[in-house]
């Protein structure tokens, strides 16, 4: 019987760049100095994304997979050790509340995108329910405060193109309005 309980780790940070960069000599230095990882090859990086079903949305790979999740947000990010992705960024999201309708703004369908850049800044793309809404300092600071610490910076390109409808709201989102008293078959559609 072992007097240790504590299993040891079953793969090395080693493994894991040694699997990217495909030599363990190379992985050693990288580690020793990890200023040299900007040098990796980032087509063999995307690959070996889509062979491992890792990346920005833990499907097929690569920073610039420009895939959407369920809920047709595009979500463009590098997914390496200790940074966040765009589906982290995301659910993130969700603790941000139009403070009008009382939804998040994902369940809203008012995130259009989200990109995770190669020095880990998140750029989200997104639109609010009408262009005149006096709420966007509001929502900037909220987005503010929800990823801090989980993102080193953040920006939010605002858009109005294609116009944000009742059509966006997810099927959570138009759950949580129907308990709040919204008939969305009632409101005009444009």
């Amino acid at each position: 019987m072992s007097d240790n309980l504590v299993p040891g780790p079953q793969a090395t940070i080693l493994d894991a760049v040694s699997g990217v960069v495909g030599d363990e000599a190379t992985a050693q230095a990288i580690i020793a100095n990890p200023s040299l990882a900007k040098d990796v090859n980032p087509a063999a990086e995307a690959a070996h994304g889509a062979a491992k079903g890792d990346g920005c949305c833990g499907g097929h790979g690569g920073e610039d997979c420009g895939c959407r999740d369920d809920d047709g947000i595009t979500l463009k990010g590098v997914d390496e050790i200790g940074r966040a992705t765009a589906q982290d960024v995301m659910e993130a999201l969700h603790q941000v509340i139009d403070p009008e309708l009382g939804i998040d703004v994902i369940d809203l369908g008012l995130v259009y995108g989200i990109e995770i850049d190669e020095l880990g800044r998140a750029i989200i793309t997104m639109t609010l329910t009408t262009p005149a809404c006096p709420l966007t300092d509001l929502i900037e600071d909220e987005c503010a405060s929800t990823l801090a610490g989980l993102v080193e910076e953040f920006r939010i390109d605002w858009t109005w193109t294609p116009r944000w409808t009742v059509d966006k709201i997810t099927p959570e989102g138009r759950e949580q309005l129907a308990a709040l008293g919204f008939n969305l078959d009632a409101m005009p559609r444009y």
